[in-house]
């Protein structure tokens, strides 16, 4: 599993991620179905923009900038959020907890074609 550069990082090195995972995507066969798991730290939310590519059992409430990333890299590929599917609580929806055992964020996503 590769990991994405933390929101707080150089946005030059978050680009340099995208890109690679954007080539990597379109080098791959169109007949193949493409399955991407990887920890891209983005917190995709419940709105109007993330549901045509995420459904309705996402953990957050306020998205970041790797959420606005992955949104716009599964559009374009015609992908869905597969971590999103399920109804699940809360506490399994979550991939990451802070150490204190407080905080939970759902930062690790699965992405299938459509």
């Amino acid at each position: 599993m590769a990991m994405c550069p933390q929101t707080s990082n150089d946005e030059e090195e978050e680009d340099s991620f995208f890109y690679a995972l954007e080539k990597a995507s379109d080098t791959s066969p169109r007949s193949d179905i493409t399955i991407t798991l990887i920890d891209f730290s983005a917190q995709v939310v419940k709105e109007a923009v993330s549901l045509p590519t995420a459904c309705k059992y996402i953990l957050h409430n306020l998205m970041n900038d790797n959420g606005f990333r992955l949104i716009q890299f599964v559009v374009v590929r015609n992908m869905i959020i597969g971590s999103t599917l399920y109804p699940y609580i809360d506490f399994y929806k979550s991939t990451w907890k802070s150490p204190d055992g407080v905080t939970f964020s759902q930062i690790d996503h699965l992405l299938i074609d459509k």
